[in-house]
């Protein structure tokens, strides 16, 4: 049995060893391949303060540039926030934010790329929730009731796995 799987988990943790402690997977015997992963999350806000990201009137300046700037940033910095992520040599960060008059309500969908020996997971679902927080941080004077949900990967490939797809 491999040492990153412990016998006695139902579905094996691959962050802790045979002696329970945490620890950094070992990659090295993982083929290095094309890696993608596609993540969404949403932020719900009051009409006003979606109008004034609509309209760009908020105070703090363009609130979706901003936002995708901070999404592509903390999709690079994911190994520096997340103790036992690999830092990753990404070679594609692609975000995208749209909005929802009907629900007053900003989707993000960040795409996160590599050529690597592990997947871009959790760089994607980084991406999405510094740019929700970063709505947030913008306009929260305006609103201070935002709430940021459905947060999830969409889908990822490459890898032994292959690919995976969910809601």
């Amino acid at each position: 049995m491999s040492p990153d799987v412990r016998p006695d988990t139902p579905q094996a943790l691959t962050h802790f060893d045979a002696q329970g402690q945490a620890h950094m997977v070992d990659v090295s015997a993982k083929a290095e391949t094309h890696r993608v992963a596609r993540a969404t999350g949403s932020i719900r806000m009051q009409p006003a303060t979606f109008q004034l990201i609509a309209q760009g009137q908020a105070k703090k300046g363009d609130v979706i540039g901003v936002a995708r700037i901070a999404a592509i940033q903390g999709a690079k910095r994911t190994a520096d926030l997340v103790p036992l992520c690999h830092p990753l040599p990404i070679t594609r960060v692609a975000v995208d934010f749209t909005l929802d008059e009907a629900a007053s309500t900003v989707h993000c969908i960040a795409q996160v790329e590599t050529h690597g020996r592990t997947g871009v997971e959790m760089e994607a679902l980084t991406a999405v929730q510094v740019g929700l927080l970063t709505v947030y941080d913008m306009c929260k004077a305006a609103d201070r009731g935002m709430v940021m949900d459905g947060i999830r990967v969409l889908h990822k490939s490459g890898g032994k796995s292959g690919d995976w797809s969910g809601g």
